[in-house]
């Protein structure tokens, strides 16, 4: 049986992103999404929802976003789905959330704004050969395999 797990999202930035660092020096950054829809009734009345969602960033990627996204900026991010689990401290009550795993992103405004002046600059991704095969994962460019993140 195949499996396919790819998500594109585009909305706004709920918070400035929380950039941290793994005792290995990995780069890690999350940071809610807000996913506006707004749609109208057979009745002709306009609804509005609002999907919140949360995106973890690693390696160069977090850092970008880390410099140059603040709270409000739109970002489209692409990556994929992540169910996590764990045991509530406080309770001892076993909690889970789905979550997002971001592999790319694109500004999707200029970075004018709140007495921004100039643009932010895009960072340079390098071309790939037509004929070069797929590239492998970096290493340290993924999420951690044990659970020394420090949040």
């Amino acid at each position: 049986m195949a499996n396919f797990n790819k998500v594109i999202l585009a909305g706004n930035l709920t918070r400035d992103p929380e950039l941290r660092y793994t005792p290995k020096g990995l780069a890690i950054a999350k940071i809610g999404l807000a996913i506006n829809r707004k749609w109208r009734t057979e009745s002709g009345e306009m609804k509005d929802e609002t999907t919140f969602v949360d995106v973890d960033a690693f390696g160069k990627t977090a850092e970008t976003i880390g410099q140059y996204l603040k709270k409000g900026r739109p970002i489209l991010v692409e990556g994929r789905l992540r169910y996590e689990t764990w045991d509530d401290k406080s309770t001892g009550a076993k909690r889970s959330k789905l979550g997002v795993v971001m592999d790319s992103f694109q500004f999707m405004d200029s970075g004018r704004g709140e007495g921004e002046g100039a643009a932010a600059p895009r960072p340079a991704r390098p071309a790939a050969a037509p004929s070069a095969p797929a590239a492998e994962p970096v290493e340290g460019d993924g999420p951690p395999e044990n659970d020394d993140v420090p949040f």
